[in-house]
């Protein structure tokens, strides 16, 4: 095993029972497995899906968990087995925390499926903490230069965006509508925006109008003023709707806005919403849902933004105003991220 100067012990926040507040915990230094790396923490990105460490929404969790699943750190110790990742390294994690390599779905390589799949945060611990154990496979470089509150997101909202983006069937110079300027639209417009793509903002009011246009937007439709289907199909209909804010009820009525052959993707974890299927009918359209991604996914995700300029806007909390930072994931203009 090799490692960087460590404390024998380090703080983390975490929640210790069902639907408690996080609470300072402190954890003795442990070394890695095989299979394991060391991080410390430089960022950990706050997501509304951390809401399934505090509520058990996930039946596996096990109390105290430490949330946490945007992740950027450096390599503090790696086992005498490693031969990929090096100390010092800056390296991050998303929702993926490592798979079975056994299953159906890994021995076709689609690791995301994994029917035994670990999920930082959530079946492992997380990165609210000043380190953090991660499993290798699940690990990616973050290349030189990027800022790690910035790029935290990016483990997550943002390889929803980008992995959802490139894996539809929309092709440059389609109009791709963006549903909810938040955490995920916002970078959900970069993305479109940088890949090709014609994009288009729909939101709920005006006040985002002038910001969705300087990140990129070509488009905006105020959902106060007008029927945005309708205005989408003004435009000749959108080819792909990324639904970005979990509103089932505004979701539902943006499907006559696709263009014929058109796919309404939803990546808001929503509730149900009654959808007239005989338009998926008369015009080929699709509804489809996507997951974040693994590694490489990230690693993509990363690399794209860096290249393209694609910027997270952050608001950054210490470590110890954790719960402050758990609070504000939806207020948060427009994400929260801890710097332990």
């Amino acid at each position: 095993m090799s490692s960087v100067p460590h404390p024998k012990t380090y703080s983390a926040y975490g929640f210790t029972k069902k639907g408690g507040p996080l609470e300072p915990i402190t954890f003795d230094w442990k070394d890695p497995q095989p299979g394991e790396i060391v991080v410390k923490v430089l960022a950990c990105g706050v997501c509304a899906s951390d809401e399934a460490a505090k509520h058990q929404g996930v039946p596996a969790v096990k109390y105290p968990i430490v949330p946490g699943h945007e992740i950027v750190g450096e390599v503090a110790a790696i086992p005498s087995t490693e031969s990929k990742w090096k100390l010092g390294q800056v390296v991050g994690s998303g929702w993926h925390g490592g798979h079975c390599h056994l299953c159906a779905a890994c021995r076709v390589g689609d690791y995301m499926m994994c029917e035994k799949q670990d999920v930082n945060g959530i079946l492992r611990h997380g990165g609210y903490a000043q380190y953090v154990t991660l499993r290798t496979e699940a690990v990616c470089a973050v290349p030189d230069g990027m800022d790690p509150a910035e790029v935290a997101p990016l483990f997550c909202a943002g390889v929803t965006m980008f992995n959802g983006l490139r894996n539809m069937s929309a092709r440059p110079p389609d109009y791709v509508a963006i549903q909810g300027v938040g955490g995920l639209g916002h970078l959900g417009i970069q993305f479109a925006k940088a890949m090709g793509y014609r994009a288009i903002a729909l939101s709920s009011s005006a006040a985002k109008e002038e910001l969705s246009k300087t990140l990129g937007a070509e488009v905006y439709v105020d959902g106060s003023k007008v029927d945005q289907a309708e205005a989408l199909q003004e435009l000749g209909g959108a080819k792909l709707i990324m639904c970005t804010a979990p509103n089932p009820d505004v979701i539902r009525t943006l499907l006559p806005g696709l263009a014929v052959g058109g796919e309404l993707c939803v990546v808001a974890l929503t509730g149900e919403a009654p959808i007239n299927l005989g338009a998926l009918v008369t015009k080929r359209l699709s509804v489809r849902g996507w997951p974040s991604g693994v590694a490489p996914d990230s690693e993509d995700c990363v690399k794209f933004a860096k290249v393209h300029g694609i910027r997270t806007m952050v608001q950054k909390f210490p470590l110890e105003k954790a719960e402050e930072a758990y609070n504000h994931r939806s207020t948060a203009r427009f994400r929260a991220v801890i710097i332990p």
